[in-house]
């Protein structure tokens, strides 16, 4: 089965980028939007699809330029930028909020906003009303939610036929349900596990899912369901064969400067650390005396008007240069 079965033709064509070129502040169009067509065509062709997250503009920006096909607004973000202690104290309008950051600064990723935890748990309608508000105000492409129950594959069916808006699956280790899981474990270790994993899978690609991500799983397990399903799928955690990967921007830059991430993930560069440096130099130059510098961070003034203030100064106020 193919992915045009569910998904109507003007969403395979996508949404427009959001914002217009006439806004300068904004990046340029080097390259035309990510749409879902096109990542079909890139899985089609046996081709990796890239995702990573962002939080805000300079994140977005990056993941932007970078070439990455898809930016996930994840609620990571709960614990890794905002400092939460679980991603499940984030709220919509949060979520909201940082979307549209990251919107302001996209001109051709993809952008996927995760559904927050509260946000499609109740019932269909709520789903479809938290997925048109991330899209309408959140400027989000597509939306992804959890779980692969037949409540969540009927929530992603309601959010795509009712609402109109793309929706990715996620299953494995899903972090909103992270108690009823015992803690962050990982997924498919049993036949009976593995199976439960390939069925939801399945659901979820005739639900209407264009996309699903796999998280903490044995490396066979994602192979196996990347070769049951015909549509992508983004592995973190879930082995070397799935469609694509995604990880976690303040992993792979250690923004916190923790110098530990997940088993699955890698640093790449050491963000936190140049942060530290450079604000410990900063601090060290403004101790010292030496920043700002009179050569290179002083605004210039005529000897002549200076001489008119040092005289008014001192006439007026007894200050003297």
């Amino acid at each position: 089965m193919n992915i045009t079965t569910f998904c109507p033709k003007k969403f395979l064509k996508q949404i427009l980028p959001v914002h217009s070129k006439k806004y300068s502040s904004l990046p340029a169009y080097t390259k035309s939007k990510v749409t879902i067509n096109k990542l079909t065509k890139k899985y089609n062709a046996g081709k990796k699809i890239t995702m990573i997250t962002a939080y805000d503009y300079p994140t977005g920006l990056a993941a932007d330029n970078s070439q990455c096909d898809i930016t996930l607004v994840g609620d990571s973000l709960a614990t890794s930028i905002l400092g939460l202690k679980s991603s499940n104290e984030i709220t919509l309008d949060e979520m909201i909020h940082h979307s549209k950051a990251v919107g302001r600064a996209t001109s051709r990723a993809m952008i996927l906003t995760d559904l927050p935890f509260g946000s499609y748990n109740v019932s269909d309608k709520q789903a479809i009303k938290s997925a048109i508000r991330l899209h309408q105000e959140g400027f989000a492409d597509s939306v992804k939610l959890e779980g692969g129950n037949d409540q969540m594959v009927g929530r992603a069916a309601s959010i795509i036929n009712c609402g109109g808006i793309p929706v990715c699956g996620h299953i494995g280790l899903t972090p909103q349900s992270v108690s009823i899981l015992s803690g962050f474990r990982v997924q498919g270790k049993t036949l009976n596990s593995a199976k439960l994993l390939f069925e939801q899978a399945l659901k979820l690609e005739q639900a209407g899912c264009f996309l699903l991500v796999l998280e903490a799983m044995p490396e066979i397990v994602g192979d196996a369901i990347t070769k049951l399903v015909n549509i992508p799928t983004i592995g973190i955690g879930a082995g070397r064969y799935t469609s694509g990967q995604v990880l976690v921007l303040a992993d792979i830059l250690d923004i916190n400067n923790t110098g530990s991430v997940p088993k699955f993930a890698k640093i790449y560069k050491n963000v936190g650390k140049t942060f530290l440096e450079g604000i410990e130099e900063y601090t060290s130059e403004v101790v010292s005396k030496t920043y700002p510098n009179p050569d290179k961070h002083i605004y210039p003034l005529s000897k002549e008007n200076e001489e008119e203030i040092k005289s008014f100064l001192l006439k007026q106020y007894n200050i003297e240069f």
